[in-house]
């Protein structure tokens, strides 16, 4: 289990992707430390197009890639637990799509991911920028960008 200053964070690249599984842990702890998190545990895997449209389709009745998928595992007041599945390629697509650095958005991907394991929302749609969790989701980013993932 966890020491209580540090959670426990696993990555695992099943995919081809921008970021190493270190600079991955490293965006999850900058995360982590930026939100006050102590305990806990958090995993986050990078997964291929084929992957997540299968847990996609499985876990959430939706068909075709995603970005993100989080799974929040803990109970309110208990130290957060959370699994988060970035798909790779949809990052790599969507960098493309908004003129951003594949780096850029599988960091903010993930960091989508760790913010909605702690309890963030946002609404659908082009509202969610304009919602708590974009703007403290980017802010991060650019703080991590800003010191290397």
């Amino acid at each position: 289990m966890s020491r209580h200053d540090e959670p426990e964070i696993a990555a695992s690249l099943e995919a081809d992707s921008p970021l190493t599984e270190e600079e991955v842990g490293r965006v999850v702890s900058r995360v982590l430390r930026a939100e006050e998190v102590t305990a806990g545990a958090f995993s986050v895997t990078l997964l291929d197009d084929a992957a997540i449209t299968t847990l996609n389709r499985d876990h959430l009745g939706h068909d075709g890639p995603t970005d993100v998928i989080s799974f929040p595992l803990h109970e309110t007041g208990e130290a957060p637990v959370g699994d988060v599945y970035v798909g790779a390629e949809r990052c790599i697509a969507q960098a493309a799509e908004e003129g951003v650095d594949p780096r850029e958005e599988t960091v903010r991907v993930i960091v989508h991911g760790i913010l909605h394991t702690l309890g963030y929302d946002h609404p659908a749609g082009e509202a969610r920028l304009d919602s708590e969790m974009w703007k403290r989701q980017e802010a991060l980013v650019r703080d991590i960008l800003e010191c290397g993932p």
